[in-house]
């Protein structure tokens, strides 16, 4: 009997590895907890929403055990605007995340070496990013105004403009014989000044830890700038900038304020994002928004499963 209750209570004494464990979940529990409120629940809930007919006047009528339909999905998937809305989200998705890359990279390459006054530049390429959106997009609203903005004051004066162009207002307009389109061009130009500075921070910081041998020895092999900067540098970036296209990818693709606030989803500018807005605002369609942000869901689930299986793709071959 003593042998028999002495294994029992070395049974009950805890191990080392049942106290890390209990101490991990215990650890984790508040975000588990966070985020099973704020994203699980809400995702559950707008998912439960996209298969009713639900509306702003019956919403308190719909519950778990409503009446579900692929009505909402068969009049978002058929309707031609979201045909439209997403080709215009992907072209202002790839335009802007390039560009903005692309300028954080040039950025980051400008401000690399030391000089006087590097620190004041690096804090003020900041501004665009850290500004509020309503005060940047405001100033843009100003300086593109056709009555008195300052752009088209210098293009009239000294570019030869005929009249005054409507930037934001404006869908098509000719440029050396071409039709474009003009709003959705601003507010992709407005995407890529507002983020370039986030690819700078990343680029930047990984270009501080190349090791400066690397550079040293190319310039010594006679190797052009050109040359240095495709066989030395990018090496070095090409994690980083997978990175950041896939993050910055997501954000723009998601991205609603600057274009609302911009354009309203006028002239050409009406992204995905901004027809679920007014799916639920105008029409009080809330089952339709729901679908819609559903389906610009699974567009973003696609996407990210093809980027990561290439991108494990190249890890691979890399090593």
């Amino acid at each position: 009997m003593r042998t028999a209750s002495g294994a029992s209570a070395k049974a009950h004494v805890p191990t080392l590895r049942g106290r890390e464990a209990r101490t991990a979940l215990a650890l984790l529990s508040p975000t588990l907890v966070i985020t099973l409120v704020a994203v699980v629940l809400p995702l559950l809930w707008a998912l439960m929403l996209a298969f009713q007919r639900a509306r702003l006047i019956n919403i308190r009528y719909t519950g778990l055990f409503g009446r579900y339909t692929l009505d909402n999905f068969a009049y978002v998937l058929t309707e031609p605007g979201f045909w439209n809305g997403l080709a215009v989200t992907l072209i202002y998705t790839v335009a802007g995340t390039f560009l903005s890359i692309a300028g954080g990279l040039v950025a980051a390459l400008a401000l690399r070496d030391r000089f006087r006054g590097r620190g004041l530049i690096r804090a003020a390429v900041l501004l665009p990013y850290v500004a509020p959106v309503v005060a940047a997009t405001y100033v843009w609203e100003v300086m593109l105004s056709p009555q008195y903005g300052i752009v088209n004051e210098l293009g009239v004066r000294h570019l030869g403009w005929d009249r005054p162009i409507a930037f934001l207002t404006q869908a098509k307009g000719e440029f050396l014989g071409i039709t474009v389109p003009v709003a959705l061009l601003t507010v992709i130009a407005f995407e890529a000044w507002r983020y370039f500075p986030f690819a700078f921070l990343f680029i930047l910081a990984r270009l501080q830890a190349v090791p400066k041998e690397l550079d040293e020895a190319a310039l010594v092999d006679g190797a052009t700038p050109t040359q240095r900067l495709r066989h030395v540098i990018m090496p070095q970036l090409w994690r980083v900038v997978a990175l950041l296209s896939v993050l910055r990818f997501v954000f723009t693709f998601n991205k609603f304020d600057d274009v609302y606030l911009l354009t309203g989803g006028g002239a050409g500018t009406e992204v995905v994002s901004v027809r679920v807005f007014t799916l639920l605002t105008a029409r009080d369609d809330i089952g339709a928004a729901a679908a819609q942000a559903m389906v610009l869901a699974l567009v973003l689930v696609v996407f990210l499963g093809v980027h990561l299986r290439f991108f494990a793709a190249a890890e691979r071959t890399s090593e």
